[in-house]
């Protein structure tokens, strides 16, 4: 897994500021992913536990609008220098480096895990670890909303991301994962972005068991 999370990591790294200047926005064209981290939110905050965790979270933009949205969240990046921007662009809220598959977060801490567009770059056999992770985080009842590039085909599929190789799913697929870490899965978005890549945005959300 370092390998592949290495090379992730320096490529991110190349371009922290063309990359935020493209998604700092917090999904204001983007309605579908916004009322899904809207529902998320919401169905967090109704767990009483409000601790959030924004995993993969590049340079804070959706960390800070779970805050708006009332959630004690905070923001774990693979990438420093993302982790850098996020910090100066949101001082007020709290960034640390950290790997997905070991998250300095101590078990059933959290109300919510947001994985936003952050697993892509994991290779298949290897996303049922990064999945545990999120599990082991979660309290009883917790929610973890998954984005991701979906496909109608029945295997993940390789493609060139723009900053790293990056992976699509079948829906059904990846709730099968997250059926088999311990989670149950009970809302899903797929819809057409219009993307040249041809694929659909997902979001899956899940709750622990």
């Amino acid at each position: 897994m370092a390998n592949h999370q290495d090379d992730t990591r320096t490529a991110y790294d190349g371009v922290v500021e063309l990359y935020a200047s493209l998604f700092a926005n917090r999904l204001e064209t983007q309605p579908f992913s916004r009322a899904m981290i809207g529902t998320f939110a919401e169905l967090v905050r109704a767990t009483g536990n409000l601790r959030a965790a924004d995993v993969g979270c590049g340079p804070g933009h959706l960390t800070a609008m779970l805050h708006e949205l009332g959630l004690d969240a905070f923001g774990l990046d693979l990438a420093p220098g993302m982790v850098d921007h996020a910090r100066r662009a949101h001082p007020a809220l709290r960034f640390q480096e950290a790997r997905m598959e070991s998250l300095p977060i101590e078990d059933g801490a959290l109300g919510g895990v947001l994985a936003h567009y952050s697993m892509i770059h994991t290779p298949p056999g290897e996303l049922p670890e990064l999945l545990s992770e999120q599990v082991r985080v979660l309290a009883p009842g917790g929610l973890l909303l998954v984005s991701f590039f979906g496909t109608d085909g029945q295997e993940p599929v390789r493609f060139n991301h723009k900053v790293a190789p990056a992976y699509s799913w079948p829906a059904d697929s990846l709730a099968e994962l997250l059926a088999d870490a311990g989670l149950e899965p009970f809302a899903r978005l797929l819809h057409d972005p219009a993307s040249e890549r041809g694929f659909l945005d997902a979001h899956l959300l899940a709750r622990r068991s």
